[in-house]
């Protein structure tokens, strides 16, 4: 800092630090921790939680963030996340004739030396990143060593790590809480490690751990009995019912349970459903499961909340009823391609779970609009529905949830033939503090319910109506006058929308931030113009398939837009590579473009290869 330090000179360690944890955003953190060295380290003290995608070398990576950063309580390292490195900086321009002062300026700063092996280093590292870029045992065993606090651990798709690795872990930190091994192929040895030494696990998650078997299973459960309260296990084909009775006779505290596998049958379920009374939320998808299972969560699962069930072949009305007998207290219910689910299942649920405040049907072709009237008559409270592939749902059964749903904030509608604009209007009249409005290809959605959520829903900050080509500029315009607070606009493949529509989205809604104008034939250079005036907040923008966008309109955009973080602009032959670098150079949050390989020069690439994305590279 130049100059008198007013700041550090008055504010204590800990008012600082308390400031740091009030901030939600890394980028922030990371810029604050620039500002000084004070400053440096106290961000360095107070952060708490490390997020690592797949990076070469991430044994050396995860040693060397546990020498910086000594407080860290979380750590999710996911490797299905990239780490894309910045290009390397172009070599500065030298005045003429300052040849000589600079070779020596050059030969005697230990500062530029150490730019050039770091920059040796950082390329070295990315030649070799495919022989080296997941985690291994060795790196399990730094993190074990360099973090023996950690409380919640997540290894997302470490195929390298094994039980050897697993046990080093569980011998260093016994403190841990929460882990997650989802796709990682550790052993039954691992698991029982783990067991004997973190007696304060709660969460686990085994989601695709191939190598594990019952035995595994077991003796961590023997060994976390007393804390254990979510489990969730999926595809792996040697866990069997015999894992789940072990569950049941010692978890009492477990209120979460998640199974995905074709080696689980009513057994199983009924024997956790027994002996874990305080059970909450029931994720199934089991094939072999019947409707004599849930007739015992009916009895016995006064507690849960949240049902969801995937793919059932043996679940049907009989099951529902039990369910709407038993369990008051449900809030929370997904059915998914449970074809043998009728509008009777769905009234008994209705007519029992007058608590329900969400509802996903997903595929389920004999639930009609009586089963969803049922909902509307009964269930007051609900703030979200969704409905997906529902092709017997009409317009009758939204007629009754905007009737008795006042509460209603969410709703999701995807191919959903029977749905139009009545349906709409009755929805809007009847649930105006509808928040979210998503809806994909529901072809008889037209210009009259979209006036009437602009007309009635002011709270509108999400809508999106994809594909629904019989919604045009007039629908738009209602929306703009009526929806001060629309954030996130999706109108992708409706071709009735141009110019007039978007600008009055512009003129509006000044506080959009996403925009998906993609495949739409009639939109032009005036669109991004009001875009740009209106809409300084923007920072993601799809118009991709826009066929008369131009450079001309993406400079008008990006003058006022200076937020913008993704654009996506592919199939847009009126850009050119003039249009790509204006973007790029007059964003300085960018960080996304999805363009045509052959639109972008080589000066583009030099300058921010990083944040450049291609589609169609060969054409």
């Amino acid at each position: 800092m130049r100059g008198r330090d007013l700041i550090n000179n008055v504010l204590p360690d800990e008012l600082i630090l308390e400031i740091f944890q009030r901030l939600d955003s890394k980028p922030t953190r990371d810029a604050c921790s620039l500002v000084c060295k004070r400053w440096l380290h106290l961000e360095r003290f107070s952060r708490t939680t490390l997020r690592i995608g797949a990076s070469f070398s991430p044994d050396t990576f995860v040693t060397f963030l546990s020498r910086r950063f000594l407080h860290v309580t979380s750590i999710h390292i996911d490797e299905r996340l990239s780490v894309s490195l910045p290009p390397p900086s172009p070599p500065l321009k030298r005045k003429r004739g300052s040849n000589k002062s600079s070779s020596s300026s050059s030969s005697s700063s230990p500062s530029s030396s150490k730019r050039q092996k770091l920059s040796n280093k950082t390329r070295s590292g990315a030649e070799n990143a495919e022989s080296c870029s997941s985690l291994t045992d060795a790196g399990l065993i730094s993190l074990a060593n360099g973090f023996p606090l950690i409380e919640n651990l997540s290894l997302i798709w470490c195929p390298n790590v094994s039980s050897f690795g697993l046990r080093s872990l569980a011998q260093k930190c016994t403190s841990l809480r929460s882990l997650d091994l989802q796709g990682c192929f550790v052993g039954d040895q691992g698991l029982a490690a783990v067991g004997n030494f973190c007696k304060q696990l709660e969460e686990l998650n085994l989601r695709f751990c191939e190598g594990l078997t019952d035995v595994g299973v077991i003796d961590l459960v023997l060994g976390c009995a007393k804390s254990l309260k979510s489990i969730g296990v999926a595809a792996s084909a040697k866990v069997t019912d015999v894992s789940l009775e072990v569950v049941g006779s010692h978890c009492k505290l477990l209120e979460v349970l998640f199974l995905d596998s074709e080696c689980i049958h009513d057994k199983g379920v009924v024997a956790v459903v027994k002996g874990c009374k305080r059970l909450k939320s029931l994720k199934l998808q089991c094939v072999n499961v019947t409707d004599a299972a849930f007739s015992v969560v009916g009895d016995f699962c006064v507690s849960l909340e949240r049902l969801a069930l995937y793919s059932f072949q043996q679940f049907t009305d009989k099951g529902m009823k039990s369910i709407g007998k038993g369990c008051k207290n449900l809030k929370d219910l997904t059915l998914s391609d449970c074809y043998f689910v009728s509008c009777n299942g769905l009234e008994a649920i209705a007519h029992g779970c007058k608590e329900l405040t969400r509802i996903e049907i997903n595929g389920c072709h004999n639930i009609g609009n009586r089963g969803l009237e049922a909902v509307g008559k009964s269930c007051p409270r609900l703030t979200e529905l969704a409905l997906l592939y529902c092709q017997k749902i009409g317009n009758s059964a939204l007629y009754q949830i905007g009737k008795g749903c006042k509460s209603l904030e969410t709703l999701h509608l995807v191919d959903c033939a029977g749905i139009g604009d009545n349906a709409m209007c009755n929805i809007a009249r009847g649930c105006r503090n509808l928040k979210k409005l998503h809806i994909r290809r529901c072809y008889e959605l037209g210009n009259k319910g979209v006036i009437a959520i602009g007309k009635h829903c002011k709270s509108l900050t999400e809508l999106s109506l994809r594909f629904c080509d019989r919604v045009g500029d007039v629908a738009l315009v209602a929306v703009g006058k009526g929806c001060p607070f629309l954030q996130q606009l999706n109108v992708s493949g409706c071709n009735q929308i141009g110019d007039v529509g978007i600008s009055a989205i512009a003129k509006g809604c000044p506080q959009l931030t996403h925009l998906d104008i993609s495949v739409l034939k009639k939109i032009g250079d005036m669109s991004l113009s009001e875009l740009g005036e209106g809409c300084p907040m923007l920072k993601d923008l799809v118009l991709s398939h826009c066929h008369d966008v131009t450079d001309n309109g993406l400079n008008h955009l990006v003058n006022k837009c200076k937020l913008l973080e993704t654009c996506h602009m592919v199939y847009c032959p009126e850009i050119t590579s003039a249009g790509v670098a204006t973007v790029v150079s007059s964003c300085s949050h960018i960080k996304k473009v999805l363009i045509e390989k052959w639109k972008v020069s080589e000066r583009t690439i030099r300058r921010a290869g990083s944040v450049l994305s291609y589609l169609c590279m060969d054409l």
